[in-house]
């Protein structure tokens, strides 16, 4: 299943893991999308409050540009830098152009959703 993150103007998608937290974002996804305010953390990464808990499982893991994870439960984390701590793992963004330059200073506006095809249904 695809993720749908925009950032701005520019659209990105990700491709997400098979984990319960997954399980529980998508079904929270299927009541609209979620649209989120990130904060800069350290040069590296964009965090913020999901506004509720997920199942986590936090593991130890070294993250790169691209990686979208849970952090404590309820903090979503999109990373432009590379950082090693306990998460879950919620995704990948799929292509990586313009990312790092649309998140790289500054707080963000996210906003979270189900990619769907245009037939409706969410691509693969």
């Amino acid at each position: 299943m695809k993720l749908k993150v925009e950032v701005g103007e520019q659209t990105f998608f990700a491709t997400l893991e098979e984990n319960t937290a997954v399980d529980a974002l998508v079904e929270l996804l299927r009541q609209g999308p979620l649209p989120l305010q990130l904060h800069d953390y350290s040069g590296f990464e964009k965090v913020g409050p999901l506004g509720t808990d997920l199942p986590a499982k936090d593991r130890q893991t070294t993250t790169q540009a691209g990686d979208i994870v849970l952090y404590t439960g309820n903090q979503i984390v999109l990373f432009y830098g590379s950082n090693s701590w306990s998460y879950t793992r919620l995704g990948r963004v799929d292509d990586l152009t313009g990312w790092v330059e649309v998140l790289g200073s500054g707080d963000v506006t996210v906003r979270l959703s189900l990619a769907v095809t245009p037939w409706g249904q969410p691509p693969l």
